[in-house]
């Protein structure tokens, strides 16, 4: 059965427009009566975000479940909260994109997005079935916890070399696009003995400084303030800080595939020198999007790669089945299993500062040592209900040709100079478009041909 709410990871719309309040009760009504229990509840920075989660709060109660507010905080604390104290979690964030936007992200006891098939039960219910109203004596109660996020800090930094960290006495620039990552980055990272300059690091809904998603266009000042001021590295978060991006001290920007590598990296050299992670197997999860080099890394250090489709919960999903070591995204999304199955910005970011310091290297350097690929991302507009016709025509277009492809997710079509995605977003109405190959202008090239593809086919 088709889906009609539900994109990737929960729903994310534009806020009060079609997420109104009403909608959002219902729906958090309706999850509240598959679920029954103790539901967890926080949310980014946005300025609607009050007001949809007031209206989960009341949709929750009246089916009868125990709510727990979390604050607004980052979207790994609610997933680490729900983990360890709670039968479910709602997450009041659209992530990465504009602040007119506002997104429900609903985990399960382990703090992962729901599978389809409980995202499909909960649409049945909110579209077809009965929402369970719970009698006036039986509501559910409203309780606060605002020591989670102090909880998520320490744990944190118990994952780390700390000790390593503070001797190296880095200079790091901070942005975290005034989202959810004011709560807790900025501690974080002066408790590491970074030398730290800020920018929005102050909590604001408008996202006034830049634009949530932390792409290379959107990260000018922080990469200015890199150069100018001399730092080792420039760290900049997402709207719910669930992505790390990284600066070099030469004021490049560090793909997220280039930081995915670097961490995997280390943690299949402690997992082979027995220095942690005993009790999990070797195997790193990704997804089709992410680059070869994962694949080069991991066989030079033991490791085996599990691809799946695009998503983090999706990854997450398989980190847990095959008790995985890491996993993540090439968008900067860095999964940690034994201790969030979501991605996690500030244990990436703690992470990074780590490596730096144990191999007392500069992050160019570092990235230097890494498998050499290059890649280009593109994206068009196209409505969301031309893309299941466009990306079969795109499908049948490129098999036509010969190439040899995989339809995990969208298509990847292999050529001798590398690869190609294109894929319909879950979240936007958009088509992505990431390549690799071995020179950037081929890269470029390939993907302005995927683009190609998308156009040919999107207004027929």
């Amino acid at each position: 059965m088709k889906k009609r709410l539900f994109g990737t990871f929960g729903v994310r719309k534009t806020a009060n427009d079609v997420l109104t309040p009403e909608f959002a009760s219902k729906l958090a009504a309706s999850y509240g009566t598959l679920i029954k229990g103790k539901v967890a509840i926080g949310g980014d920075t946005r300025t609607t975000t009050p007001m949809i989660k007031h209206a989960i709060i009341a949709g929750l109660m009246s089916s009868g479940c125990d709510v727990i507010d979390l604050g607004i905080l980052p979207t790994p604390a609610v997933q680490y909260a729900v983990r360890n104290y709670y039968d479910g979690g709602i997450i009041i964030t659209a992530s990465h994109n504009p602040p007119k936007y506002n997104g429900i992200k609903f985990v399960d006891k382990d703090g992962i997005g729901l599978s389809d098939t409980d995202e499909i039960a909960i649409e049945n219910i909110y579209f077809d079935g009965e929402v369970n109203r719970a009698s006036w004596k039986s509501i559910g109660n409203l309780f606060k916890n605002d020591k989670i996020i102090e909880e998520y800090i320490e744990e944190v930094l118990k994952r780390v070399d700390v000790k390593a960290i503070q001797e190296a006495k880095l200079k790091v620039v901070l942005d975290c696009g005034s989202g959810a990552g004011c709560f807790t980055a900025p501690t974080i990272l002066r408790r590491l003995g970074c030398e730290l300059i800020t920018l929005n690091s102050q909590a604001d809904g408008f996202f006034p400084g830049r634009d949530p998603e932390p792409i290379e266009a959107n990260l000018g000042d922080l990469i200015s303030a890199v150069k100018n001021l001399g730092a080792d590295l420039g760290i900049a978060h997402d709207g719910d800080a669930d992505r790390t991006i990284c600066i070099d001290e030469k004021g490049n920007f560090v793909l997220g595939d280039k930081s995915f590598s670097l961490v995997q990296k280390r943690m299949l050299k402690e997992k082979n020198e027995n220095l942690a992670h005993e009790n999990t197997t070797n195997i790193i999860v990704t997804t089709v999007a992410t680059s070869t080099a994962i694949y080069d890394i991991a066989k030079e250090n033991n490791g085996e790669v599990i691809a799946t489709a695009v998503g983090d919960l999706l990854v997450a999903r398989k980190l847990k089945e095959e008790n995985g070591l890491f996993g993540g995204e090439e968008n900067g999304g860095l999964i940690f299993p034994d201790f969030v199955y979501g991605r996690d910005a500030a244990l990436s970011a703690a992470k990074i500062l780590e490596i730096m310091a144990i191999e007392n290297k500069k992050l160019s350097e570092l990235v230097e040592e890494l498998p050499v690929y290059y890649s280009e991302k593109m994206k068009c507009e196209c409505e969301d209900d031309k893309k299941q016709e466009v990306m079969e025509k795109v499908a049948d277009e490129v098999a036509n040709l010969g190439y040899t492809i995989d339809t995990t997710d969208g298509v990847k079509i292999f050529k001798n100079e590398g690869w190609v995605i294109i894929r319909p977003s879950g979240t936007e109405p958009i088509f992505r478009c990431f390549s690799e190959s071995n020179s950037q202008r081929t890269a470029t090239e390939m993907a302005e041909w995927g683009i190609s593809l998308i156009e040919k086919f999107k207004d027929y």
